[in-house]
């Protein structure tokens, strides 16, 4: 019962996530990629802070008690962030998103196989193979059609 609102909100989640690139691209475009970067990190942090003071139950391990490892991930948020606003202006939306849905897709199948980061192992199989040669065929066509597009405006007479 719970599965598919987890799904449904998940995709909720991509949808959002595409919707903030493209508007993050063209802030970052006009104002700095930095600037569009921390803009986010802020009303970010100020969310999450009130979501966490008034409704987060409390938890036995803390930020300061977890294994330090752990705490390398919100390193990762900020690495998408520049990328994702730097990438969008100049490949677009439907580029980056997918480039990006396909450089995690990629990593959690290595991350599964080989139980990477304290995870379960779940061995690739040839579905798994088939998902990625799919998504590698996706950033392939979606890099051609940038290129032609960008030879018409080129060619286009002035």
């Amino acid at each position: 019962m719970l599965l598919p609102f987890i799904f449904v909100l998940l995709l909720v989640g991509g949808a959002v996530l595409a919707a903030q690139s493209s508007i993050n691209g063209r802030l970052g475009a006009k104002t700095g990629v930095i600037e569009s970067a921390w803009l986010t990190f802020v009303m970010g942090a100020v969310l999450i802070f009130l979501l966490v003071f008034f409704f987060e139950p409390t938890h036995q391990a803390t930020l300061f008690s977890v294994p330090k490892w752990q705490l390398t991930g919100a390193l990762f948020g900020v690495v998408y962030m520049l990328t994702i606003v730097f990438a969008v202006p100049r490949v677009g939306t439907a580029a980056a998103t997918v480039a990006v849905i396909s450089g995690q897709l990629l990593m959690s199948l290595l991350i599964d196989h080989f139980g990477w980061l304290a995870n379960a192992v779940r061995p690739l199989d040839g579905s798994r193979y088939l998902a990625m040669a799919l998504l590698i065929g996706a950033i392939g066509l979606i890099y051609l059609s940038h290129q032609q597009r960008q030879r018409r405006l080129i060619n286009q007479p002035s």
